[in-house]
């Protein structure tokens, strides 16, 4: 039921993403409907921050084992240009720094010719126990 990945989120965006080692990124490769807009013909700012911080998150499970489940604690968000709904885009994330149960990672969204229209920056720490015990029914979609 994720915003942006679940596949049962009858409202979500449904993106897929793509691991790619020998680079050590995640990709998605996507096109955000005018649902999505905030201003007329471009994609609402908190939605480009929803998939900033879930590459984000698919980056730091190229370093880690993808059971270990981290979250937010603070997400960057800087804004380049605006995001237009309607236009394949591609988001870009990966591991800045990693270690003990943090991680600092970065991501952007890029337009087909390569222009970043956001970026962002995110410190994530390993989920708290209650957390991924609630999780558990999730894990098998994660991969």
């Amino acid at each position: 039921m994720c915003f942006v990945c679940g596949r049962e989120n009858p409202c979500g965006l449904k993106l897929k993403f793509y691991e790619d080692p020998e680079d050590r990124v995640v990709r998605a490769e996507f096109i955000v409907p005018e649902t999505y807009q905030g201003y007329p013909g471009v994609v609402h700012g908190g939605v480009v921050a929803a998939i900033l911080d879930e590459i984000a998150g698919r980056a730091v499970m190229l370093h880690k084992d993808h059971e270990a489940f981290m979250v937010t604690l603070r997400l960057t968000v800087r804004y380049r240009k605006p995001t237009p709904v309607g236009v394949p885009l591609v988001a870009v994330g990966w591991v800045e720094q990693i270690g003990g149960a943090g991680a600092r990672v970065a991501g952007q969204i890029r337009l087909p010719d390569g222009t970043v229209t956001a970026e962002g920056e995110a410190l994530l720490a390993t989920a708290p126990d209650e957390f991924q015990k609630a999780w558990e029914a999730e894990r098998p979609y994660w991969k």
